[in-house]
């Protein structure tokens, strides 16, 4: 892959026209790198954009255990290129996984860029505004939504007379009405006696009534415990989609501003020196 085409494979760069693309691409600047180096660190000063031209690329932030891999990028990628903006320290480190030839493009040289021709400012600006939109247009749509309802919708018969039963069996009202039942049960075998009693002390058919409730009761309790862990489960699952859409959104969101804010100081310096040219260009010579 060429220079040019390394630039046009830039989002914020496919809108410039050829002769824009040739000069921003003769301020590049090829570098090889080994395989293993650490092109730069996190914390670093920065102010150059590279663009893989052969060669693989790992993003990483964090050291040792805690280090964890954000990007792994290939030939025709490229990052850094907010420090080619604000020239901001490194938000993260850069490692090469294989020998590479990057093609380097330095702030200042970027700058001289942009001063020379105003035109390729105001396209770089209007991509950044589309990007900003694309982005907004994203972060609309919803990704929260309330999985215990559509778990409920999709219950079945004997599902939801396990919850049910779950619900009354762990309660102060079953207690109560348990306990309340096996006390008339025994009143009445014994005020009956042991010659009328339908369930004589000490009241084996009662035990046997216990023993088959608890028998039905428990593998219902647990069917139901089964799909409150389902259900936990689908919690933590769309808890985890949000927070990775919100973490994102903010990371894309500041990205964007910084962008953003960078070309329209860039924009307002040009535009301030403009006019004053012209003028000076358009009077007439002193006497």
């Amino acid at each position: 892959m060429d220079r040019e085409s390394l630039i046009r494979n830039m989002p914020l760069f496919e809108t410039l026209a050829d002769d824009e693309v040739a000069a921003l691409s003769s301020q590049l600047q090829e570098r090889t790198v080994p395989a293993g180096t650490t092109i730069f660190r996190a914390g670093e000063p920065g102010d150059t954009l590279f663009l893989i031209q052969e060669g693989a690329v790992e993003i990483t932030t964090g050291e040792g255990k805690q280090r964890t891999t954000l990007a792994s990028l290939y030939p025709g990628s490229f990052f850094g290129e907010i420090s080619l903006l604000d020239g901001s320290s490194r938000s993260a480190s850069a490692h090469a996984t294989k020998e590479c030839v990057l093609q380097a493009l330095e702030r200042d040289h970027f700058l001289g860029f942009v001063r020379g021709k105003p035109d390729a400012a105001t396209k770089i600006l209007a991509e950044m505004a589309d990007r900003l939109r694309q982005t907004n247009a994203l972060f609309s749509q919803q990704v929260a939504r309330d999985v215990l309802e559509e778990e409920e919708e999709r219950l079945t018969l004997g599902q939801r007379v396990a919850d049910l039963v779950a619900a009354f069996g762990g309660s102060w009202m079953f207690i109560g009405c348990f306990g309340a039942a096996m006390s008339v049960w025994m009143l009445i075998n014994w005020l009956l006696g042991d010659t009328k009693a339908f369930d004589p002390f000490p009241f084996i058919l009662l035990n046997l009534a216990l023993s088959t409730t608890a028998a039905l009761q428990a593998p219902i309790i647990m069917m139901s415990q089964n799909r409150q862990a389902s259900k936990d489960k689908l919690l933590a699952q769309n808890d985890y989609l949000v927070n990775l859409k919100a973490e994102l959104g903010i990371q894309q969101i500041l990205k964007n501003q910084g962008e953003m804010l960078a070309r329209l100081a860039m924009l307002e310096r040009k535009t301030a020196r403009a006019p004053a040219t012209g003028k000076d260009a358009g009077a007439p010579p002193s006497p």
